[in-house]
């Protein structure tokens, strides 16, 4: 099964996508940083794997395998 969530949006910066599932780190003032390395743990737990593909400017894809 594989599931890709993909959005339009600023996208995410070279810098920061190697980052981007360490816990805690975040971006966001007010932000946790603990939704996607518990996502991708969880997703991992099943024997899945989660991907990212990103473009400043243009957007996200979350691709999801199981």
């Amino acid at each position: 099964i594989c599931f890709r969530i993909t959005d339009n949006g600023e996208g995410i910066p070279d810098e920061y996508l190697d980052r981007i599932f360490v816990p805690f780190f975040t971006t966001k003032k007010e932000g946790s940083g603990i939704g996607l390395s518990l996502s991708r743990q969880i997703i991992l737990m099943h024997k899945g794997v989660l991907n990212v593909a990103s473009k400043a400017g243009e957007g996200s894809m979350f691709e999801i395998i199981l």
